[in-house]
């Protein structure tokens, strides 16, 4: 759906969310109550219970979100200070916050948890890096940034799709701070010239990271599926590069990564070496059916980072194009070893 512009966003789409959480919150008890009966009568091990309790969560969530910036935008002076670095520095804390909160009620309804590893030194290294992940669901990009924030101390940059925009906390905030919404490419012949201005944008957005800051991106451009999949090896195909669709169809758990906005912040930011990122544990959870099946989810979400240091980086074009494929293969091979079984 096309994105409505900002004032409909600001001044109908959040309060109607507000009012939505205050309306499913007075009818919880009647969920929790028939939800708990009919799970003891059909053996849906109290689906309906934490299903009622997380869709509670998130639009409270979302309404708490909605407040606490509408506090920081009074405190900004009614927003003449929102881009000073101590309010910036606040929106990221609060932002922590508000993550630990949520995933705090998935690990204890949903029994979810996450087991991050890193490599040594990791912790230790505040020089502004890229982050480069892998892309299995929507869940996945909130389950890395709670990683980049709370556990890693570190400020993301995130360049994301603007329909992102539809869920009010994630506009409000995201837009407050250094961020780029992307549009989907048209499929017309101005997509040459609108991925140039993009990639501009992303190079820009990277240009002035400073001690503490991370770019995130996910180069599959996209949520994986196995029709997106076969998209990807198709596109390749189109623009001549066979090689590249020959190996994309080797990997049978990652799309084809663009290369275009991951090395155009690798251009923005000539001195950051780059984080990848693979990650299993969400592969399942697609649509809202998949929520329904996998109830309790009773995963662990396993993330594992590696570091490429810059030096090891190719300059040129297509031999960097190479050594990115390289590094998607070995994270297809990784979730290949680490998924869990069906």
């Amino acid at each position: 759906m096309r994105l409505p512009p900002v004032w409909v966003r600001r001044v109908v789409i959040a309060p109607l969310v507000v009012l939505l959480a205050l309306v499913v919150t007075l009818a919880v008890p009647v969920w929790f109550a028939v939800g708990a009966i009919a799970s003891l009568i059909m053996g849906w091990k109290f689906r309906i219970p934490r299903l009622a309790w997380m869709i509670n969560v998130y639009l409270l969530w979302e309404a708490a979100a909605l407040f606490g910036m509408l506090g920081l935008w009074i405190a900004s002076g009614f927003g003449w200070r929102l881009h000073r670095p101590r309010m910036q520095h606040l929106h990221y804390r609060f932002v922590a916050w508000m993550l630990r909160a949520l995933f705090w009620n998935a690990h204890w309804v949903l029994r979810l948890d996450i087991d991050v590893r890193v490599p040594p030194g990791f912790h230790d290294d505040a020089n502004p890096c890229v982050i480069a992940s892998r892309h299995a669901g929507p869940a996945d990009s909130f389950v890395l940034i709670h990683a980049v924030l709370n556990w890693f101390d570190r400020s993301p940059r995130i360049v994301l799709k603007d329909t992102m925009q539809w869920d009010p906390a994630v506009d409000v905030v995201l837009n407050r701070l250094p961020n780029r919404f992307i549009a989907p490419p048209p499929f017309t012949g101005q997509r040459r010239e609108r991925d140039t201005s993009v990639h501009d944008r992303i190079r820009e957005l990277a240009s002035d990271m400073g001690a503490g800051d991370a770019f995130v991106i996910f180069p599959e451009g996209g949520n994986f599926t196995p029709e997106r999949r076969e998209r990807a090896i198709a596109r390749l195909h189109a623009a001549g590069l066979h090689r590249a669709a020959e190996r994309a169809a080797g990997m049978m758990h990652v799309m084809a990564p663009r290369p275009g906005g991951l090395f155009a912040a690798l251009d923005g930011s000539p001195d950051a070496d780059v984080y990848f990122v693979a990650h299993t544990g969400l592969e399942r959870i697609r649509s809202a059916g998949d929520v329904w099946r996998e109830l309790p989810t009773d995963k662990t979400i396993l993330m594992r980072f590696w570091t490429v240091h810059r030096p090891s980086i190719p300059v040129d074009h297509d031999e960097r194009a190479e050594w990115l494929m390289d590094e998607w293969e070995a994270i297809d091979g990784w979730i290949d070893r680490h998924a869990p079984a069906e």
